[in-house]
């Protein structure tokens, strides 16, 4: 499956934004802009033009700033290495690592970041609601702190 990267006048306004937890550096590269393909084992279901919310790990703790994706692509991660190692922000030995014994690969095409004026941390976002950072990904549900779940409103614009 190939991705295909789409405007921004065709994203859908009623799209659940998806949180994303990457190690900081991670997070980094894409904010910078340096790092515009993700790399997961599984597959993802969220549709072209779904928020990312950037979600940077130990020891920064604390949502970083927002993103858009923009397509998806699924295949062996031989393929996936080949096709996007230069976008992955990945040596070939990180990436052999994470993907050993995995079937399938899928490289996230995020594009549009936006860094947040001042993180959000983890102590606050737990100080208005059970809030619980997901180990990969996950929607942003109605049990999330309401800035996280306001942090991209309907119609497309980061806040």
């Amino acid at each position: 499956m190939t991705a295909t990267a789409i405007e921004p006048s065709a994203w859908a306004s009623d799209l659940r934004p998806l949180l994303l937890s990457l190690r900081p550096r991670f997070a980094e590269a894409i904010l910078d802009g340096t790092k515009t393909v993700e790399l997961r084992r599984t597959r993802l279901s969220a549709p072209d033009g779904t928020h990312l919310i950037l979600y940077a790990s130990s020891p920064v703790m604390a949502v970083v700033g927002t993103a858009v994706l923009v397509g998806r692509d699924t295949d062996t991660p031989a393929r996936i290495w080949r096709r996007h190692r230069k976008n992955s922000g990945l040596l070939r030995h990180e990436y052999d690592e994470y993907f050993a014994g995995a079937d399938l690969a899928t490289a996230l095409h995020v594009g549009f970041p936006h860094r947040l004026a001042d993180p959000w941390p983890l102590s606050v976002l737990r100080g208005t609601a059970k809030f619980q950072p997901p180990q990969s990904y996950r929607f942003v549900s109605d049990d999330d702190p309401a800035q996280l779940r306001s942090l991209v409103d309907a119609g497309g614009s980061r806040r």
